[in-house]
């Protein structure tokens, strides 16, 4: 395969740590937090999945929001201090720690990066910024600018819109499984960048690869 020039990078859990937020505010969240981690994680994803089959957008900030306090209620419960501070954490998530690096390498060989997250653009920018990435990417696309979530293929499509090349030219990395589901589907080059070890699913949309980390995409 030619080098692809256009990296396509989903945001939370690919590049930054969704469970970064909780990890900084542990003493705050008490004795449940890892497990409070998960479930506000499950149910923001869940959340978006379900107002897109229903076609009742509301942005991924509020959406993030409505997870934490579900989240919050099933664990026992937390402080406004904490609840203020977890939201605001969100919005700086840590960066892992593979991510500066290989983007560095692969802008020096002359390709474009771009984040496509379901996040909105303020949640983006600061994310992008507080972990020393801009100078590194594009303006992220949002799913905002379609009003519905990942997998719609409408999100996707957003790349071509922009940068006026067809889906088998675009190299799309996610770590969620079902975004790379999805964007194989829609005809991207879908590459699972697979931290967790975390066992196979939609096998009837299989990743172009699979890699444990984004220094391996130095090496396709």
């Amino acid at each position: 395969m030619s080098q692809p020039m256009l990296y396509v990078f989903d945001a939370y859990g690919t590049l930054f740590d969704v469970h970064s937020a909780v990890a900084r505010h542990r003493a705050l969240v008490g004795p449940e937090a890892e497990r409070m981690s998960e479930i506000w994680r499950t149910k923001q994803l869940e959340y978006t999945w379900t107002r897109s089959l229903m076609g009742a957008y509301r942005d991924f900030a509020g959406l993030t929001e409505d997870a934490l306090d579900f989240a919050a209620a099933r664990c026992g419960g937390i402080s406004a201090e904490a609840r203020a501070k977890l939201l605001s954490a969100y919005e700086t998530l840590d960066a892992f720690p593979d991510v500066v690096p290989t983007l560095k390498a692969l802008k020096a060989k002359g390709a474009r990066l771009v984040i496509l997250s379901n996040g909105t653009p303020a949640m983006l920018e600061s994310a992008v910024r507080s972990a020393g990435l801009d100078d590194l990417l594009d303006p992220s696309i949002s799913v905002a600018e379609v009003g519905v979530f990942k997998t719609d293929f409408r999100v996707y499509e957003r790349v071509g819109a922009r940068y006026g090349v067809a889906p088998a030219d675009v190299s799309f990395q996610s770590s969620n499984r079902w975004d790379v589901a999805g964007a194989s589907r829609f005809g991207f080059r879908a590459v699972w960048i697979n931290r967790s070890k975390a066992p196979d699913e939609y096998r009837d949309m299989p990743p172009a690869a699979v890699l444990d980390g984004l220094a391996g995409l130095l090496e396709q």
